[in-house]
C-alpha cells in the first residue's frame, strides 16, 4: 500500500463509500506482517516509495513461496532476486503470472500497470560474462517503472564498441556500468558523460581478480568524477539507486 492508496482509502471513509471496518481490514497488516520466519514490511512503500523486494538466496523454497503468497494479497508488483528454478516453480503453482529470468535469477510478478519514465537508465556492461548482473539490474529497473537501454559487450579491450553506442549512453539520465576483470569500464564512461555513473564490479575474472575485489578497488579508486560504486555483483542495488535518480 502506497501513500496514494491510503489517501483514496481515507477519502472513501470520509465520503461514506467505505465503512470503518472495511478500512481497518485494509490497514490491519501495517506496518508489518509476522509470518514467524519473516516479518513482511508492508509499510516500506509508504516510507521509501517502493515495496519490499525478496532476497531469495539463503531462504528455503517454502519460505520464498509463503512470503510471495502473502505479498500477493496486497496486489503489489513483486520482485524476488537470486532465486533458483525450484523456487520459481513453487511460486508458479500459486501464481500463473510469475515470470522467471533464468540468467538474472529473478522472479517477477506484475499486478499493477505503471507508466514508464520518459527519461531512461542506460545499463552498460563490459562483457558477455557480466550478463547475469546486467539482467538482475534490468529486471529491477523495469519493475520499478523505468525505461531502460541495455548496451552489452562494450568493454575496454575493444573500446571502439563503446564509442559506437555513446549517443545512447549520453542520452540517459543515469548510467549503470557493469564490469569484471580490472573494472576499467566505469572510469572510461565517467570521463565521457555528464550524468551520474553507478559502477557495479562483478566477480568475473581470473585468480588475481579475487572474486571481484580487484574490480571493486579499481572502481573505488576511479579518477573520473561522478562515479559511485555498489557491492560486487549487486545489480539490484545499482538499479534501485538508479531508479531513485531517474525519478528525481
Amino acid at each position: 500500500m502506497n501513500k496514494e492508496e491510503i489517501k483514496v482509502l481515507l477519502e472513501g471513509v470520509k465520503d461514506n463509500k467505505i465503512n470503518v471496518q472495511q478500512a481497518l481490514e485494509r490497514l490491519e497488516d501495517l506496518p508489518f506482517k509476522d509470518l514467524g520466519f519473516a516479518k513482511i514490511d508492508n509499510h516500506r512503500e509508504i516510507r521509501v516509495g517502493y515495496p519490499e523486494v525478496i532476497y531469495c538466496e539463503g531462504k528455503t523454497v517454502d519460505q520464498v513461496r509463503d512470503i510471495i503468497k502473502f505479498m500477493l494479497t496486497k496486489n503489489n508488483n513483486i520482485l524476488g532476486t537470486r532465486a533458483n528454478e525450484e523456487m520459481y516453480n513453487a511460486v508458479k503453482e500459486i501464481c500463473e503470472e510469475a515470470e522467471y529470468n533464468k540468467l538474472g535469477r529473478t522472479i517477477i510478478i506484475k499486478k499493477k500497470e505503471q507508466p514508464l519514465t520518459e527519461s531512461y537508465i542506460a545499463i552498460v556492461a563490459a562483457g558477455t560474462s557480466d550478463l547475469p548482473v546486467v539482467e538482475e539490474a534490468f529486471e529491477t529497473a523495469k519493475i520499478l517503472g523505468n525505461r531502460v537501454e541495455k548496451i552489452t559487450d562494450v568493454g575496454v579491450a575493444g573500446i571502439h564498441r563503446l564509442f559506437s553506442r555513446l549517443d545512447v549512453i549520453r542520452g540517459a539520465k543515469v548510467v549503470i556500468a557493469i564490469a569484471g576483470m580490472e573494472g576499467a569500464l566505469a572510469s572510461v564512461i565517467g570521463g565521457l558523460v555528464d550524468k551520474p555513473v553507478i559502477a557495479v564490479p562483478t566477480s568475473v575474472g581470473y585468480g588475481a581478480n579475487f572474486g571481484g575485489i580487484a574490480a571493486l578497488l579499481s572502481m573505488l579508486n576511479s579518477c573520473a568524477s561522478g562515479v559511485s560504486v555498489v557491492n560486487i555483483d549487486n545489480g539490484f542495488g545499482a538499479a534501485y539507486n538508479a531508479s531513485i535518480i531517474n525519478k528525481l
